[in-house]
């Protein structure tokens, strides 16, 4: 039997609409198969721990809003620069602690909306990066969900995309193509986001949960 020679820290909890608990617990096993002592902490305080924290090779965070303290933010940062990989999904790791800048600056995205509730839509593969491991070999993503509007920046590596059409009654009048997939280096460490990832049943869909384990495989240090 292998012994894992690398730590994920899963860090959930805030917003409990995200099913925080249930929706990170679909991918412990996968993470176990895949050589890693998982640890699972509901409170954002391990951030703060330095030492603690420069032993970790993964952090898959899913805590929607809420606030986070200085000190922990600066752990979090840290840990992230000195090449701690970040990775998560849908609000619990693109709609998190909305006041703190310092978290949007890394992340570089972050959620504005979602015009509608459920909506049918599509994840589109950016086709100049078809062969990136994330995604090689995938085909567009079909969704009833959240379709999520994102605010971001240059600096991501986006690997795929969603159009959010307007409606008759949109304040918008063309499509806006909004980032879904992408990676970003900060630092030493890599992050990964996945937009997608609002309902459990969303983390089942086949080509959104290859994505999601080979996204939290890239992160990882």
């Amino acid at each position: 039997m292998s012994v894992p020679d690398r730590r994920a820290l899963i860090v959930r909890g805030g917003w409990p609409g995200h099913s925080p608990e249930e929706s990170t617990d679909l991918f412990v096993p996968f993470l176990k198969e895949s050589g890693f002592d998982v640890v699972v902490e509901s409170s954002l305080e391990v951030y703060a721990d330095a030492e603690y924290m420069a032993g970790v090779d993964l952090i898959v965070q899913s805590w929607t809003m809420g606030e986070i303290l200085p000190d922990e933010m600066r752990g979090l940062r840290q840990a992230v620069t000195d090449g701690t990989g970040l990775a998560g999904w849908h609000g619990g790791i693109i709609d998190s602690y909305r006041m703190a800048t310092d978290y949007l600056q890394m992340l570089g995205g972050q959620f504005a909306a979602h015009p509608g509730d459920l909506v049918d839509h599509t994840v589109e593969i950016a086709p100049e990066h078809a062969e990136h491991p994330i995604v090689a070999g995938l085909g567009p993503i079909t969704l009833r969900s959240e379709q999520y509007w994102v605010l971001a920046d240059s600096l991501n590596e986006v690997l795929a995309t969603t159009t959010i059409e307007p409606t008759a009654d949109s304040p918008w009048r063309s499509p806006v193509v909004s980032p879904s997939i992408w990676t970003r280096q900060w630092g030493q460490g890599r992050i990964f986001v996945c937009a997608p990832g609002h309902q459990l049943a969303d983390l089942e869909t086949p080509g959104l949960r290859t994505v999601i384990e080979r996204g939290l495989l890239w992160a990882a240090r």
